[in-house]
């Protein structure tokens, strides 16, 4: 699902960008609900943001990218936690590109998310490569989503990888 998000771009930075788990559900421009398998998953654009929420009968997960103001956890490399019977892995990297490249990713990934059933992207006005994308997934009892986050203004795009799933486990 492709959005035209209500709200005008601001200039925020990819280094802007925190990371949290745990949070509240925060004030959503769109929202795209998901019945997966028995999970329940919601794709929330904050803006330039994300918010994923994981509801399932084992528990439950909230991952929030944002500029949060007075944040102190930034945007980390990779995490690994043991949350109670899952394990919540989540990754991050910063593309950097070129304009005719950047132009060309952003139209390639809004297609990808636009087009699938458990993707949410939204765009904003004025600023066609602005944008926050979503695709979330369930394979072999584990959730998976990925992000992507557009600051056309620095050639950067921000792309981040969650899997969530049952701890296996370990053989002795």
């Amino acid at each position: 699902m492709l959005r035209t998000l209500d709200t005008a771009y601001t200039d925020t930075r990819a280094a802007d960008l925190a990371w949290a788990l745990g949070r509240e559900p925060l004030p959503a421009l769109a929202v795209l609900d998901l019945d997966l398998s028995g999970a329940s998953v919601q794709l929330r654009l904050l803006g330039a943001s994300h918010q994923v929420l994981l509801e399932e009968e084992r528990g439950t997960c909230s991952e929030t990218v944002a500029c949060i103001p007075g944040s102190s956890t930034p945007l980390p490399l990779g995490v690994s936690k043991r949350l109670g019977e899952w394990e919540y892995e989540f990754a991050a990297r910063v593309e950097i590109l070129s304009q005719g490249s950047f132009a060309g990713r952003a139209q390639e990934l809004l297609a990808l998310v636009a087009d699938h059933p458990n993707g949410l992207a939204g765009t904003f006005p004025g600023s066609p490569y602005a944008f926050t994308a979503m695709l979330a997934q369930r394979d072999e009892g584990q959730v998976r989503w990925r992000t992507w986050h557009a600051y056309p203004q620095e050639g950067r795009l921000v792309v981040t990888r969650t899997r969530v799933g049952v701890r296996m486990p370990v053989a002795l």
